[in-house]
Parts: structure tokens; C-alpha cells; sequence
């Protein structure tokens, strides 16, 4: 029953993260079998931010492993977030809180983003790391987005 709950909860939370869109990938190492090895560029808007599109770059593992979605990536990412229109908050904005999320590993790896707003520069910053269950891992990257005026377009 618990096991229940639990997943309906996690559905439930589900829609308030935002889905990437892949722009594009380069190869980086050749695999005679499976996919190779890559560098992939996603968008993904912010869920709670009108007018932001934030992009990630980050290593796709290929090989037999990677293309069944049994590999490992790596935890390194790349981050840059931009004002794209007017912004406007969709609620309250909770410092910390989690924009972004995939899974980088079969079980326990995963790459998120979260977002903070510096009141005091009128700023949103966003930080890219990867996290395990047991030991996460230093490597991350942030961004941050001046909040200006956006002209009106006819």
C-alpha cells in the first residue's frame, strides 16, 4: 500500500518538472555496437517562470549498455538559462526548488536543476548538479538571468 502512495505521489509531482527537448548532439566516441557515445544539448522551459528557457549540455553514454538505458553518464553538465520574454512568476518562488530532473543511471543517478532568486540583485539563478543515493557528486555549473523589462511586441 505504501509502495502505492508513494507512486501516486511521485505522479502527482511529475507535471511540475519540466520536460527537456533535445536541439541537438554531437559524437564523441564511436561504438562498434549500440549508440555512441555523446554530447547532448536540451531546452527546457521553467515551470514556474514565464519568459526563461534554460539549455544543458551533458554526456549520454552509447554502447549496448547505454542505448537499453542500463549505463551510467557521467555527472558532468553545462548550464545556460536566458530570458526569452516577459518574465512572470507562477507562484511563490522557494529558493532551492527543483526546475529540472532526469535520471542518469538505471536506478540510483540523477541530474537536476534548481533555481533560487536573489531578491537583493533581482536575479535568478539556476544550478546544474547529479546526485546519488549514496554520494553525490561535487562537479556542477550555475547560470544566472538579470531580471530586465521586456519590450512589447506587436
Amino acid at each position: 500500500m505504501r509502495l502505492i502512495r508513494g507512486m501516486a505521489a511521485a505522479l502527482l509531482v511529475m507535471p511540475l518538472l519540466a520536460a527537456a527537448e533535445e536541439i541537438g548532439s554531437v559524437s564523441t566516441v564511436f561504438k562498434w555496437v549500440g549508440p555512441n557515445d555523446k554530447i547532448v544539448v536540451e531546452a527546457f522551459d521553467d515551470p514556474g517562470v514565464e519568459g526563461v528557457t534554460c539549455y544543458l549540455s551533458r554526456a549520454k553514454t552509447g554502447g549496448v549498455q547505454g542505448g537499453l538505458g542500463l549505463a551510467e553518464d557521467r555527472a558532468e553538465a553545462s548550464i545556460a538559462c536566458r530570458q526569452v520574454g516577459a518574465i512572470r512568476f507562477k507562484g511563490e518562488l522557494k529558493d532551492g526548488e527543483e526546475v529540472f530532473k532526469e535520471r542518469t543511471s538505471l536506478v540510483f543517478k540523477t541530474m537536476q536543476v534548481v533555481r533560487f532568486f536573489d531578491r537583493k540583485r533581482n536575479t535568478l539563478v539556476y544550478l546544474v548538479y547529479s546526485d546519488r543515493v549514496i554520494e553525490g557528486s561535487p562537479q556542477n555549473a550555475v547560470t544566472a538571468i538579470p531580471i530586465q523589462p521586456w519590450p512589447n511586441r506587436p
